[in-house]
């Protein structure tokens, strides 16, 4: 029987078990969360990102949540500068140029603040600038695929917090805490 974790990772954890960076002080891994033995990350979530990571000891499921040819939903909630305006949705819509090809269209819309645990540390704010939540849905998962499509369509990311994959979402499942599904 395959084994399945949902965690939510923290803002500032690295999606690995150990941290081969920089000599100094160790950043916070997987590690300091899961003592859990024979799993691994089924994909990744950069350091900065917040929301759920799947962690699986069952190697095809791992492929299959990772691999983008199976084209499994990731479901994202975006904290972006400006107003997200009806434009910039039909470009994430379409699929966005980046440097390494054009996405897949992107499932796109507006929503209100989702109402989340507060990051820290929080995220920088400027009175000259307004700031506004959407929902992405993506199938494939490039490297910081997110916030490059963001900022393509000129709306860089403050906050991304990963909500689904597949059909596993947070739920009510608070920053560090993980569960066995």
């Amino acid at each position: 029987m395959s084994r399945v974790i949902l965690f939510n990772k923290p803002y500032g954890v690295l999606p690995q078990f150990t941290d081969k960076g920089t000599a100094g002080s160790p950043r916070p891994t997987l590690s300091d969360f899961i003592d859990v033995p024979g799993v691994y990350p089924a994909g990744r979530l950069d350091m900065d990102s917040e929301g759920l990571m799947i962690l699986t000891d069952d190697g095809r499921l791992q492929a299959r949540i990772s691999d983008p040819r199976y084209k499994l939903p990731k479901i994202y909630r975006v904290q972006v500068e400006g107003t997200v305006s009806d434009d910039a949705l039909g470009q994430l819509r379409r699929g966005v140029q980046l440097k390494d090809g054009m996405t897949l269209p992107a499932e796109a819309e507006r929503i209100a603040d989702p109402q989340l645990w507060p990051r820290d540390p929080p995220i920088r704010v400027r009175q000259t600038v307004s700031d506004s939540w959407i929902q992405l849905i993506i199938r494939e998962g490039r490297n910081r695929q997110v916030r490059r499509m963001t900022a393509a369509v000129g709306h860089p990311t403050l906050r991304l917090v990963r909500h689904g994959v597949g059909d596993w979402t947070l739920d009510d499942l608070a920053p560090g805490n993980w569960r066995e599904v």
